[in-house]
């Protein structure tokens, strides 16, 4: 027999099984880049009596803008995306090939779950795929492309990652079928209404909402190019942002950052927060920008929206950056009795390991949103307040009726002015060294890029 010609009608029945996965590697990879690997793997699944093709998953490595990753991509088309032992098992070559030559991994995801007729061996493979990716997390970044429907346990895969992307339209994600979820919750739910990126608005796992794979493709590429190249060269450090002087949002804010240099992480959930990783002055660093007119109230889900992306910041080695519009914990019954204060701790945890940090009070810092987002105890290195910055115990109106008590007839309105200007002054707190220095917010650039500078390792 003709081998030559055997290999090719071999390959050939391959590349049809996984025509539309493949079609999907190549969007999303620089063209004839990638290179396949344990490509000839067969497995037969006596429930079915069918061979699984490559088990069911195209593995390999290639790169995006030059830059180089390991990808696994369930094909849909072999034994319906149903996650196998031998599927787990190539996954896991994959990741650690990933580990050793210190490049990241994408995972593309459409699977409705596990093969029927695998029992314990695939929960076997699952434990051992699972346990890889979360050992891997802060050393490997990992990015999960939800691009169908993903049922089951690898949901646990993708909260794993560092970065999912929703395709729009396409992508769901559940811990369970749709339909189990929606019955045994009494209710009578799409499966869009159950697993999409804005229907798992509190999951905190939806880091982007993309309309294609090209726009993944460029996310990625970006992120790489902001974690590989730390300090680039740039010829706008000395920006004055006169926008700031006139208004302080958060859209505003956004321009400290170098031109194109910056994206959005998790804009889906929690918006009240804005997670930035971005170039100032040619350094990158990771920034929290509080986003609510009057200032933002702590929750359980803001909060470890924050730890999640300072824990990112620690394990890359990246600057902390804080602009503070924060009123501290949100006073109600829901929020105390939640799991708020844990991942408050747990988040003073992680704000202790970074490297550096610097904070801008750019609205109100009072409470608990100063001690942790902006005091000098809780090792921030440098620390700024907008002029019209306001640093407090108490916002306006609770600090007054507390520090006048006795004036029982003023009016309330103007004994929280009085108190915001008496007592939440950031001269105040500059006067104790809490505060390095009291800026014009047009200049703001100028400071951050002059301080990233002196703390770069």
């Amino acid at each position: 027999m003709d081998k030559i010609q055997q290999l090719h009608e071999r390959k050939e029945k391959l590349m049809l099984a996984g025509k539309s996965v493949r079609e999907d590697i190549s969007l999303l990879t620089d063209e004839g880049s990638f290179v396949e690997l344990s490509a000839f793997s067969f497995s037969r699944n006596e429930f079915y009596g069918d061979e699984a093709q490559g088990e069911g998953v195209v593995t390999g490595f290639a790169t995006i803008d030059g830059y180089p990753y390991y990808i696994a991509v369930i094909n849909p088309q072999v034994m319906q995306g149903g996650v196998s032992k031998a599927m787990c098992d190539k996954i896991f070559k994959c990741l650690d090939a990933a580990e050793k030559n210190d490049a990241p991994v994408i995972y593309l995801l459409h699977s409705k779950g596990v093969q029927i007729g695998e029992g314990v061996n695939v929960l076997e493979g699952l434990a051992k795929l699972i346990l890889k990716a979360v050992q891997l997390k802060g050393s490997v970044t990992q990015y999960a492309v939800i691009n169908g429907e993903v049922y089951g346990q690898l949901a646990v895969l993708v909260a794993a990652c560092d970065f999912t992307f929703f395709i729009k339209e396409k992508g769901l994600l559940a811990a369970n079928s749709p339909l189990v979820i929606s019955a045994k919750s009494g209710v009578n739910l799409s499966a869009k209404e159950v697993g999409s990126a804005e229907a798992l608005e509190k999951a905190n796992i939806a880091a982007f909402i993309a309309e294609n794979l090209s726009e993944v493709k460029e996310a990625i590429a970006k992120i790489t190019d902001l974690l590989a190249v730390k300090f680039a060269d740039s010829g706008d450090m000395n920006t004055v942002l006169a926008q700031l002087n006139a208004e302080i949002t958060a859209e505003n804010l956004t321009e400290v950052f170098d031109a194109d240099s910056f994206i959005e992480v998790g804009a889906p959930y929690s918006s009240d927060v804005k997670c930035i990783l971005g170039r100032i002055g040619g350094i990158t660093a990771a920034a929290v920008i509080f986003n609510k007119e009057g200032g933002v109230k702590l929750n359980v889900r803001n909060v470890r929206k924050i730890k999640d992306f300072a824990e990112f910041a620690c394990c890359n080695g990246l600057p902390f950056v804080t602009f503070v519009d924060c009123l501290g914990l949100c006073p109600c019954l829901d929020n105390n009795n939640s799991l708020v204060l844990k991942e408050v701790t747990e988040l003073v945890n992680v704000l202790d390991c970074l490297d550096s940090k610097v904070a801008v009070v750019t609205g109100k810092a009072v409470g608990l949103g100063f001690t942790l987002f902006a005091a000098k105890s809780m090792g921030y290195d440098c620390s700024f307040a907008f002029a019209n910055a306001q640093i407090a115990l108490f916002d306006g109106a609770q600090g007054a009726e507390i520090e006048f008590a006795d004036e029982k007839s003023a009016d309330k309105s103007a004994l929280a002015q009085r108190y915001s200007e008496e007592n939440a002054d950031p001269v105040n707190a500059a006067k104790n060294g809490y505060i390095d220095n009291i800026i014009e917010p047009a200049f703001v650039k100028q400071y951050l890029a002059a301080s990233l500078q002196m703390l770069l390792k």
